[in-house]
């Protein structure tokens, strides 16, 4: 509970900073490009979050990374991190930034969950769709759930449309259990 109030605050003050600069949708790009780095290297989390690796060292990784690749914003927070010895706390910063940034900006997250990952041109042509029914900007998170069978559940804010085989089956079955049958004598 401490560390996420931590991280909200860094991000706070990040946007801050990253908004006075208007830089704040870089600094944005650059959140998303930490998480989905780290979230997707799991020698990297592991590495980051090990308290017998020195801090200095975490960002010379960090930096290694990053160092061409982001705003020098961000850059600064991974030195105030290290100074701070929270660098820890890099992914949690980034989450958070990426919610308040969001939020600011009207931007939902619309949860498409399909049997199988979606490709770019459908999640464009989804995210077009969401933007002609909320008149809002949405970033698209792909779940997948082979148990949907096919088709897809879309869920924007607290709408939720399922078009699903699995539904369509189940709400096939309703009816037939529905259905009395009675034989004629």
């Amino acid at each position: 509970m401490k560390d996420s109030r931590a991280a909200l605050r860094y991000a706070k003050a990040i946007l801050s900073l990253a908004k006075d600069s208007k830089e704040d949708a870089v600094v944005n790009e650059d959140m998303h490009l930490i998480l989905d780095t780290i979230s997707g290297n799991k020698q990297l989390d592991t590495l980051l979050n090990s308290p017998v690796v020195k801090a200095s060292e975490k960002v010379n990784v960090l930096e290694a990374l990053f160092a061409k690749r982001v705003h020098k914003i961000t850059q600064g927070l991974f030195r105030l991190l290290k100074e701070n010895k929270r660098i820890d706390l890099i992914v949690s910063i980034a989450r958070q930034f990426a919610i308040i940034y969001d939020f600011e900006h009207n931007i939902q997250v619309a949860k498409v969950t399909t049997a199988v990952p979606i490709t770019d041109d459908i999640q464009k042509k989804v995210l077009e769709k969401i933007v002609e029914l909320t008149g809002d900007q949405a970033n698209v998170e792909n779940i997948v759930n082979p148990d949907i069978l096919g088709g897809f559940i879309l869920r924007v804010g607290d709408m939720q449309y399922d078009a699903s085989i699995s539904n369509y089956l189940s709400e096939l079955k309703k009816e037939f259990d529905n259905i009395h049958y009675i034989p004629k004598i």
